[in-house]
């Protein structure tokens, strides 16, 4: 099924690294809200932060959200040293195609990583990347009105 992950996990943190290395992913593209930081909240958590730098030492990183609010935006650029593309309009592939054209990103070499599968896991198919589905980065304090949300959506995918 066109939707269905290469990975399912509970988290970011749960993102076999190693792994990935082993597979010849050099490039990994994340989601923002939800996925790295707690939605809307224009912040990383201390435990990100340092996951993160984990993270840049073995890979290229970069973010591709949907987000187009202006403000949220400058928040979250003064908070990240990795590139940033706002307003992609997932599930469209055009800006992160260009983002990964300009940066000379092969599709077979980078993972799109998010918590959405009809937006980040149906764009990285797209794309042609393995594609990592995450729950929440802020399951626990999420309306249960976005959980249940959440498990429809994932109807889709099993």
């Amino acid at each position: 099924m066109f939707l269905k992950p290469d990975y399912n996990l509970k988290s970011i943190y749960e993102i076999n690294l190693a792994e990935l290395k082993s597979l010849g992913i050099k490039n990994l593209l994340f989601d923002l809200d939800s996925t790295i930081m707690a939605s809307k909240s224009g912040c990383y958590s201390e435990k990100t932060l340092q996951w993160l730098e984990q993270v840049k030492k073995e890979f290229s990183i970069a973010v591709i959200s949907n987000n187009h609010n202006k403000e949220y935006i400058e928040k979250v650029k003064s908070v990240s040293d990795f590139p940033l593309v706002f307003c992609a309009k997932k599930p469209d592939t055009k800006a992160a195609r260009a983002f990964m054209d300009s940066c000379s990103m092969k599709s077979e070499e980078t993972a799109f990583i998010g918590d959405r599968p009809l937006t980040d896991v149906w764009c990285g198919k797209k794309l042609g990347c393995k594609t990592i589905l995450v729950d929440s980065i802020s399951a626990d304090i999420e309306k249960p009105i976005v959980r249940f949300a959440r498990k429809l959506e994932r109807c889709c995918i099993r």
